[in-house]
């Protein structure tokens, strides 16, 4: 996967939020708050491909989380990154 080109995080009072520019995301009207883990994530990956696995790799050295949660974790923000048109494989 890779986050794709036209977003980026930023933060806004305190809130880690996507903030989608270019014309490619001129019909982007979503909002979306990220908490301090998936901004975490975010950050390690801009501009780089990388796998589930590889994310959950990221939360095992950065939180004290096991190996099976956080892979259940990040197939749940992946899933919901895609449908949002954040990341694409």
């Amino acid at each position: 996967m890779k986050i794709n080109e036209g977003f980026e995080l930023r933060t806004v009072c305190d809130e880690n939020v996507i903030v989608a520019y270019g014309r490619k995301n001129i019909d982007f009207s979503k909002v979306i708050s990220l908490n301090e883990s998936a901004a975490y994530l975010w950050n390690a990956v801009v501009g780089k491909e990388f796998t589930c696995q590889e994310l959950a790799d990221l939360l095992c050295k950065e939180y004290e989380v096991d190996a099976q949660t956080a892979l259940n974790d990040v197939n749940q923000i992946a899933a919901e990154w895609k449908e949002l048109g954040l990341v694409s494989d």
